[in-house]
């Protein structure tokens, strides 16, 4: 069952086309990366897909509504963690869950049992009453991260989950990334980190000057690449034409 739909989507800002008629589907249990170079178009399509954005053409469909026109159904329908989580900082953690919780009409009993339970998980519970202007990045990050899992959502986009997380709450993150999608959620996940797309994720989309490149398993992309043998890194390198970094690489190591 396909819970996001993208159609034709384009946004151009002045001259520059930022993204360029892109199309693609993330079905029900899928978790689908969404990788490109600096620049490529990623973070603007996520803003698009989390209604931050209005496309200039295309068709946004997220469990079976359309974004344009009802955009309040598809807001209820996705869990966004960007990769900067901007928080109220005079709000405590607590405070901050339970005005989400308020927006998306979250059932008390699940807000409590859902809080504790992922408050404990990220270390998170003897911070629940502090202000969130005393919370480091890693901390935020997992505070937002927390609005979305205390919640069952059909689509979770995510935007570099891991940046500031240490390396426990990383791991954690991705067990419970799987999980979610085991349980029937859509995620689409925009990453730099090459191992975490290859590990977490089913299919896979390279995006470059706002078009994509190609898109689908890690068979389909070593076969389009010819690397029958290679990791995800190789493959991104070769693809997106980065592949004389290898080069660069090998030289530095022999002038050492």
């Amino acid at each position: 069952m396909e819970i996001l739909k993208i159609t034709g989507l384009t946004k151009r800002f002045g001259s520059h086309l930022a993204v360029d008629d892109v199309s693609l589907s993330v079905n029900a249990g899928e978790i689908y990366a969404f990788l490109g170079p600096n620049g490529a178009g990623k973070t603007t399509t996520i803003k698009m897909l989390a209604g931050l954005l209005k496309p200039d053409r295309g068709s946004i469909m997220i469990n079976g509504h359309d974004l344009a026109d009802d955009p309040a159904a598809c807001k209820q329908d996705t869990g966004y963690i960007p990769d900067r989580p901007w928080l109220y900082e005079k709000l405590t953690g607590m405070e901050f869950l339970q005005f989400v919780a308020s927006l998306y009409k979250l059932d008390k009993d699940r807000f409590d049992a859902s809080t504790t339970h992922f408050l404990k998980l990220f270390d998170l519970h003897e911070w629940r009453d502090k202000l969130i202007e005393s919370y480091s990045h890693g901390m935020r990050q997992k505070l937002i991260m927390t609005s979305v899992l205390m919640q069952d959502q059909p689509l979770m986009i995510i935007d570099e989950p891991m940046v500031g997380l240490d390396p426990k709450s990383a791991r954690l993150v991705k067990e419970l990334f799987k999980q979610r999608a085991r349980s029937g959620t859509a995620i689409f996940l925009s990453t730099h980190s090459l191992e975490i797309a290859e590990e977490l994720c089913h299919r896979i989309a390279i995006i470059t000057d706002g078009r994509i490149l190609t898109s689908g398993t890690m068979g389909t992309l070593r076969a389009e690449a010819g690397k029958n043998d290679s990791d995800l890194e190789d493959i991104f390198l070769e693809l997106t034409g980065a592949w004389d970094l290898k080069e660069v690489i090998s030289a530095l190591k022999a002038r050492s």
